[in-house]
């Protein structure tokens, strides 16, 4: 007889259906919990205002708030990227420290000269390129906090893109 209950040999390592419960065995009586649902990105950085305006001068949108400790400011999509200071802040080490990064596309379409044209506009913000590149279709680029970030010509399967939003609104 197999001693996985359906759905648990998925989740199991060979030969160890026995010692754990199915993940999809629920108790009837606990309704599942809803998924939570990411609401914003928040960056460390030692001046929140100077980071605040690259990223509208980059991406458009708007300020939802500003204070000494943390701006907010709604990109085109729905995002909320939260630049927050931190005492001491110093910024990540490119390659090498483990973090989470942005990638920012011009949209479907954008082919290696609309990349370089992309770049050229996150340096007039105040980016600066990476010296390491690893792949082309990307380019790594650091933030006025030293946050690396990518422009790409990559889109996801599924993402769909609003039109920009001009810069600063």
């Amino acid at each position: 007889m197999d001693p996985c209950p359906p759905g648990a040999r998925e989740i199991a390592a060979p030969g160890r259906c026995g010692r754990l419960r199915s993940m999809t065995d629920a108790s009837p009586a606990e309704p599942p919990a809803p998924p939570l649902r990411m609401v914003a990105v928040s960056l460390d950085c030692a001046d929140p205002g100077e980071l605040a305006r690259f990223y509208l001068a980059l991406l458009g949108g708007e300020t939802l708030w500003s204070s000494p400790r943390s701006t907010g400011i709604r990109v085109p999509g729905g995002g909320v990227l939260v630049p927050q200071r931190v005492e001491g802040y110093q910024p990540p080490e490119w390659p090498g420290s483990p973090l989470v990064h942005l990638d920012l596309t011009g949209g479907p379409g954008l082919d290696s000269t609309g990349l370089d044209g992309a770049v050229a506009r996150a340096v007039a913000a105040g980016a600066k390129e990476a010296a390491f590149q690893p792949d082309p279709r990307f380019r790594v680029l650091l933030d006025p906090a030293g946050h690396p970030f990518c422009v790409t010509t990559v889109v996801p399967p599924g993402v769909t893109l609003d039109e920009p939003a001009a810069a600063g609104s």
